[in-house]
């Protein structure tokens, strides 16, 4: 045996090593163990040593590592053995098992000899299938987390939207005081229930990672102006002045988002104040744009703080008392300003107020910011004094009827069918059609854009249309509408839907 391999102080260095260690000269043959190859292969030193080193590996591999020790050989270096492989190497009992193996040149003289370490990675391999089994099962649970919601966006709505539109024709029929008082009430629990299962889709979706940000250079002043119409009448309902002052920032978020956020912070805000004012202020400081929600209402008590963005607390109401809401809008915010990765602080004095922050990066200049698209509030308009011809395709029976149902009341002359195929035999058939409404998810597995394209097909003009649906998927929020197509979220109460097709059929 060399000099080199004989010396005390190499042999007790290579023995303490915690991996299996041998050494093989040029032609592939042992000449060096240390004990930690006896209790990972279970070979005394005698049985190895001076035997090819191929006798430690499984036998489909032996011819070929014969050819790839010969190639390491001749350009030797230091390097892990086959990178970008499964190694395996074989027990004196005949069993398998993964390993990770280093390569290192030894010069002895004018020769070349080879150590190699291995190491047993039965445990890391081990866990490594474990967690891609963990994420594989958390991807599946989160497809149909994913699919789940979008069945319930849609089929949790269509109870809902058939309430709403029956309510609406009710409504146009009826004279009696005491009728329209029950209808009142009766809209009342609808929007209540419509509320509470929109925040529990919106938290639902944002904890499945179902909503994904789009972010873009947006101008703050245009989400103010869908705050000023959506809130300004609430809040004077209530006696309180609602103020929002001008701001010609623009910031780089997601549009949509942040004006959720915002109008959960509104909402709060004139939920929680009785008399002073609800005011909406942005500023620009240095790279972020902070937004303030600021109110004069109850306030909120230092030790609740901790507790504002829990599902369903609220300030100052205990379990079993009547509640104003569900306290879920401040969980929202939270979880949004969370996936947005935006700042959120409040500061609070019991009876005194809350002021409510976020921040947001700021974006480009006012000249090439975009302008989100803002919803603008209809009002409900009277019955055509025509009888315009309208189509309506929805496959839910209850929505369809309700539908048919409100729009015969306020003057329109229908015909409503169920699926795709139905309607575009109608529209070969009717060519005076006027305006389609159709369900976005048709039963025979169509969708409403289909019909729609189909539609304008036959006919050969731009056939005005409504699209309506209760999914909230991104491949809905991508839709893009042209000057005589309309989308329409369920669940839609009466007067926005005819206010809707009124707007169409003017234009």
């Amino acid at each position: 045996m060399p000099a080199m391999l004989s010396s005390e102080l190499v042999r007790s260095v290579l023995d303490s090593a915690p991996d299996a260690m041998i050494v093989i000269d040029g032609g592939g043959s042992t000449i060096f163990v240390n004990h930690q190859v006896t209790t990972l292969f279970g070979y005394l030193p005698d049985e190895i040593v001076g035997q090819p080193v191929e006798r430690l590996m499984p036998e489909r591999f032996r011819d070929r590592h014969v050819a790839h020790r010969h190639h390491y050989v001749e350009n030797v270096r230091l390097r892990p053995m086959g990178i970008g492989l499964d190694l395996f190497a074989r027990r004196k009992d005949g069993t398998e098992f993964p390993v990770e193996i280093s390569l290192s040149p030894i010069q002895d003289g004018g020769s070349t000899l080879v150590a190699a370490a291995i190491r047993d990675v039965t445990d890391r391999m081990r866990v490594q299938q474990e967690l891609q089994e963990a994420h594989a099962a958390a991807d599946r649970a989160n497809q149909a987390k994913s699919r789940f919601l979008a069945t319930a966006s849609h089929d949790l709505r269509q109870p809902l939207q058939s309430l709403g539109l029956l309510s609406g024709a009710l409504r146009r029929m009826v004279t009696d005081q005491d009728a329209i008082d029950a209808l009142d009430q009766h809209d009342q629990a609808v929007n209540a229930m419509s509320r509470l299962l929109n925040a529990l889709l919106d938290i639902s979706k944002l904890e499945s990672g179902a909503i994904k940000p789009e972010i873009t250079n947006f101008k703050v002043a245009a989400l103010f102006d869908e705050l000023r119409n959506e809130f300004a009448s609430l809040a004077s309902s209530k006696g309180i002045a609602f103020k929002i002052e001008p701001c010609a920032a623009s910031a780089h978020s997601d549009p949509s988002l942040v004006g959720q956020v915002l109008r959960n912070l509104v909402s709060n805000a004139i939920k929680y104040t009785q008399r002073g004012y609800v005011e909406v202020c942005g500023r620009r400081d240095g790279g972020t744009i902070r937004i303030d929600v600021r109110d004069s209402g109850v306030g909120i008590a230092a030790d609740q703080l901790e507790h504002i963005y829990e599902e369903f607390f609220q300030v100052g109401v205990s379990t079993n008392t009547s509640r104003d809401g569900y306290g879920l809008g401040l969980s929202i915010v939270q979880r949004i300003a969370k996936l947005l990765d935006i700042g959120v602080d409040v500061v609070s004095q019991l009876g005194q107020g809350s002021s409510f922050s976020i921040v947001l990066p700021a974006g480009a200049t006012e000249a090439t910011a975009q302008v989100p698209h803002a919803q603008k509030p209809r009002a409900a308009v009277q019955t055509p004094a025509a009888q315009r011809h309208i189509l309506l395709v929805e496959d839910d029976p209850g929505v369809r009827n309700a539908t048919r149902m409100l729009l015969k009341v306020a003057g329109f002359r229908i015909t409503a069918v169920a699926s795709r195929a139905e309607a575009v035999a109608r529209v070969k058939e009717a060519r005076d059609i006027d305006l389609l409404v159709t369900d976005y998810h048709l039963g025979d597995g169509g969708t409403g854009t289909e019909l729609i394209t189909a539609a304008r097909l036959v006919l050969k003009r731009d056939l005005k249309a409504i699209l309506v649906t209760g999914d909230t998927s991104s491949a809905v929020r991508e839709l893009r509408c042209d000057a005589h197509l309309r989308l329409a979220s369920k669940p839609i109460n009466a007067n926005e839907l005819i206010g809707l097709i009124g707007e169409l059929l003017k234009a």
